[in-house]
């Protein structure tokens, strides 16, 4: 999957710790309490299993986001 300058951005909240996901089929994003305003790529960056909620959820729900193992790898290619 390529990575945009916008994502790759995403990435780096998450695994700053500055970021928290919503429980559901079509999760979004908040960063530093803020809705990101990207919802396609959020969905995108879940559905590719870079980034999920940190603990379990439920629809509509804010937890913690956290990188996977390929996500982490992901923000670590160039």
């Amino acid at each position: 999957m390529e990575l945009s300058g916008r994502a790759r951005a995403m990435l780096r909240a998450v695994a700053a710790g500055r970021a928290e996901v919503t429980g559901g089929v079509e999760p979004e994003l908040y960063v530093d309490g803020l809705p990101c305003c990207d919802q396609m790529a959020t969905h995108d960056l879940v559905h590719a299993g870079l980034l999920r909620p940190s603990r379990p959820t439920s629809f509509g729900l804010r937890v913690g986001a956290e990188l996977t193992d390929d996500g982490r790898a992901a923000l670590a290619a160039r």
